[in-house]
């Protein structure tokens, strides 16, 4: 082990000036026998640095190297694991616990050693050492101050020891001289121990000579213990005398102690007092203002409140332990409880009759406004029922079952006079729509009550009275009780427009400004998003099933927000089945109204909505919105059924047909009235289910036609289709324009084909079975060798056919033509000239023939191109 340790301390820690101290061979506990070396070092620099390094044998070779070292300042505990017994295992805790196996316990313990001797004369830390032998510690404490620290060998840490300065400084004095003290070591230290020998002698006369002042100083010593006695023994007496005056001071300071006492609590006593009566005595004037204060005038409802408000206080005042108790503050605290009690009901009288006197007030004002299309105005009663908003948040904190028989008796005085109000209102806009009230009567409208009766029959015969002007196109479609767009009159549209955007901007106003007074009147929050819209389980007298309180328990916010809402709802119940019968009344003047008041309730509920998205009037536009959206889709299903079951006549030509021109109609209404409106999606729908219907039902009635060739049914309407396309501009109808005009050329070139044939007849077939011999192999120039083909055939057959007789046919062709197309569209020219192209294409082909299948034969035709032309254009300008 020596020679380990003096090569560990030449290869490693030299070259780090550090000294080696101490060594133990040991292994990790618990796994593989890696055996490693851990050594107690110090720096030989100071300040000096105390660490545990830990040596491996390097695998390549026989050296060693420093794996790892720890300061000993980290060390916090040292395990022996047992002091008693001989155990080679022990544990070292730095920033994590190591546990080491060591060769022998002779090594454990001279390391463990080390370390105590290591931390008492450099740390001086707090290091714990566990199950370490007590005997084993006791053994390395220091004997004095200069006790050198050994480790588990026989070195120690002091013949490593610097010397200082002071210590460097004599040595050499004293070397100097002796010059032989380094080539004569002998001669030099006999020479110190004779130098010593009489430093001794020296310092023993010293103590001998002393002895006389020893002496003395012993008799100096003597006297001043006499004199101590002395001094003891007065102050004996002394205190034998202050004994009495102890005993007097004592029982006066329990007196001032008394004395202090009592004052505290008579202070503390005056505080409660003066607690009590500041915060739970009430001014008489407030006493007789909450008793007999008057609540009709804006003073006396200011009394009032300052009244009431100083009242809540005192009986909110939070009482200290112990005062609930006073027979005092119980009396206070009942009288407080019949002033409010009585007050609250005083309150909540004047309040009922302030609501039963605006019923009649406002009653009296219907007859001003029974002719005109407004609402009556209740800014004046608002303003007036505000001046009491703060006694009422004083109700609702104080006494909640009368706040809330306050808010049902004001739902039920509100809503009559509400109902009363809106269905006056509604009659006059119905009347309004409808013209006289004679006129409004053939619509079902009788008295004041607004409900739309008669049936569906009466209104029918209305419409086909009201459309005698109807183009005969349209006929047929009055026996079904339809209304066509371009039937009604504009300014009736019109006015019915005016009409119904009034009926809503007088509601809008009157139903924001009521639920903001509720708010506020009631002291309810409104301004937060509230749940969904009312389910038919909901209460209307207030509170839903699910959300049933204790009478005189404030409602939580959610349940406030709730609580506008039902009232609301309660007060307004007349609005949502009256704006249902105004919208059915439309909807039976003219089916086209559902448009116009489709743009106008989206853009009312788009505004409501950003106001605020759970308010009563956006829930309540929101569902008229969804009657009015059924009642434009039915009027779309209308006219897809109209298309369906549409008749023509056997015995004229078809034309244009009806829906066609009516979806013209429609288009264009619709077109003019939701530009830019919320809902334009909608219209989009209802366009792409109305051409779909369009163009399935034009190639039925194509079919079906007898009188008219399927073809021009087709080209004519596709053609008006496709114009009616281009004008409006509809970009969702983009893929259905071009459609429109691929159907549209393909059915006017299959239409000339078809009319044109073959106008020479015979030519055609000659020339026929020219092209037939050719396709059998035949060369072009020895057709003519053929014998029903030769020159004399071709001949023949051309002179069947001089200019008068071509122009004869086409003559009759422009009559067919005529006949098969009708006015509205005035294709007639755009057809004859696609005729005479087609005309002119198949003589070029048979001159083409005669050139290449007779060359040199001088045949030629007994009319010319220009011929066509000249033809062409007389029977034109002849028709």
């Amino acid at each position: 082990m020596t020679a380990i340790k003096h090569a560990l301390q030449r290869d490693i820690f030299t070259p780090n000036d550090e000294r080696l101290l101490s060594i133990v061979n040991v292994c990790k506990a618990g796994k593989k026998k890696k055996n490693c070396f851990l050594c107690a070092t110090v720096t030989t620099e100071r300040p000096v640095q105390v660490k545990v390094v830990k040596v491996k044998k390097s695998d390549k070779g026989d050296f060693y190297k420093r794996q790892i070292a720890w300061a000993l300042r980290d060390l916090a505990v040292v395990d022996a694991k047992d002091a008693i017994k001989e155990n080679p295992e022990f544990d070292l805790h730095f920033e994590k616990i190591y546990k080491w196996v060591a060769s022998s316990t002779a090594e454990k313990n001279a390391f463990i050693s080390c370390i105590w001797k290591l931390n008492q004369r450099y740390l001086r830390k707090k290091i714990d050492f566990v199950n370490v032998s007590s005997q084993l510690l006791e053994e390395s404490v220091p004997s004095g101050e200069n006790q050198s620290v050994t480790g588990g060998d026989e070195e120690s840490v002091d013949e490593y020891q610097e010397l200082n300065a002071r210590e460097e400084q004599d040595i050499e004095i004293m070397m100097e001289g002796c010059e032989y003290a380094i080539s004569n070591a002998e001669a030099f230290a006999e020479k110190l121990s004779r130098e010593l020998q009489v430093l001794d002698g020296a310092n023993i006369q010293s103590i001998m000579a002393s002895e006389k002042q020893v002496n003395i100083l012993m008799k100096l010593l003597d006297e001043a213990l006499k004199e101590v006695d002395q001094i003891e023994l007065k102050l004996s007496s002394y205190e034998e005398m202050l004994q009495s005056v102890k005993e007097q001071m004592d029982q006066i300071s329990e007196s001032n102690h008394l004395i202090h006492l009592s004052n505290t609590n008579n202070v503390k006593l005056l505080s409660e007092i003066e607690f009590l009566v500041n915060h739970m005595d009430l001014a008489k004037g407030h006493v007789k203002a909450l008793q007999e204060g008057d609540l009709a005038s804006s003073r006396g409802i200011e009394a009032c409140t300052n009244a009431a408000d100083a009242l809540l206080q005192c009986m909110n005042v939070a009482l200290r332990p112990g005062h609930d108790m006073l027979l005092a503050v119980r009396q206070q605290q009942q009288r407080f409880g019949d002033l409010r009690e009585y007050f609250a009901r005083r309150l909540a009288n004047h309040l009922n009759n302030v609501f039963v006197q605006q019923g009649h007030d406002q009653s009296s004002t219907l007859a001003q406004h029974s002719a005109e299309l407004t609402l009556p105005n209740h800014h004046p009663f608002h303003r007036d029922l505000l001046r009491y908003a703060k006694l009422m948040e004083w109700l609702k904190s104080t006494d909640y079952g009368k706040y809330e028989g306050l808010t049902k008796n004001y739902m039920d005085y509100l809503s009559r006079l509400y109902e009363r109000e809106i269905k006056d209102f509604f009659e006059v806009a119905k009347i309004k729509m409808t013209g006289t009230t004679k006129e409004s009567k053939k619509f079902g409208l009788h008295g004041s009550s607004g409900k739309l009766t008669g049936s569906t029959s009466s209104l029918n015969k209305l419409s086909v009275q009201s459309s005698g002007n109807r183009r005969s196109q349209s006929s047929s479609l009055l026996d079904m009780g339809n209304m066509s767009a371009s039937d009604l009159d504009v300014a009736d549209r019109t006015k019915f427009d005016k009409i119904f955007e009034q009926v809503l901007s007088e509601l809008e106003p009157l139903c924001l400004a009521e639920q903001d007074f509720i708010s506020k009147f009631f002291k309810l929050q409104q301004h937060q998003s509230m749940p969904g819209t009312m389910t038919e389980a909901e209460d209307l007298d207030g509170v839903t099933p699910s959300r049933q309180h204790n009478p005189g328990t404030p409602l939580p916010v959610s349940s406030e927000r709730d609580m506008i809402r039902q009232m609301m709802i309660k007060i307004f119940r007349c609005i949502e089945p009256d704006l249902n019968s105004l919208i059915a009344l439309g909807d039976k003047i003219d089916s086209f109204n559902s448009l116009y008041m489709l743009v106008k309730m989206s853009h009312h509920v788009w505004t409501a909505e950003n106001v605020d998205p759970a308010s009563f009037l956006s829930t309540t536009l929101g569902n008229v919105l969804v009657t009015v959206k059924r009642n434009f889709d039915k009027c779309i299903s209308n006219q897809i059924r109209q298309m369906e079951e549409v008749k023509i006549s056997k015995k004229s030509k078809v034309g244009i047909l009806p829906f066609v021109a009516e979806f013209e109609e429609f288009a264009g209404l619709a077109e003019s009235i939701f530009k830019n409106a919320e809902r334009r999606g909608d219209l989009d729908k209802a366009y792409t289910k109305l051409i779909r219907g369009v163009f399935v039902n034009v190639e039925k009635v194509a079919h079906e036609s007898q009188k008219t060739p399927r073809d021009v049914v087709m080209m004519e309407n596709f053609h008006h289709i496709f114009a009616t396309l281009s004008r409006l501009k509809i970009s969702c109808l983009e893929a259905e324009k071009k459609e429109a005009k691929l159907k549209y050329t393909d059915h006017l070139q299959s239409y000339v084909i078809y009319s044109l044939g073959q106008p020479l007849e015979k030519l055609n077939h000659f020339f026929e079975g020219v092209e037939a011999r050719v396709a059998q192999g035949i060369r072009e120039e020895e057709v003519s060798y053929q014998l029903a083909f030769n020159k004399q055939e071709l001949r023949k057959v051309i002179k069947e056919y001089p200019g008068k007789e071509v122009k004869k046919g086409l003559d009759n062709l422009y009559k067919k033509v005529d006949k098969h197309l009708c006015e509205e569209e005035n294709l007639l020219q755009v057809v004859w000239h696609l005729m005479q192209d087609e005309f002119i294409r198949q003589y070029k082909h048979f001159e083409g023939l005669i050139a290449r299948c007779y060359p040199g034969s001088g045949i030629t035709m007994e009319f010319t191109i220009q011929d066509i032309l000249d033809y062409c254009s007389s029977i034109a300008q002849s028709h």
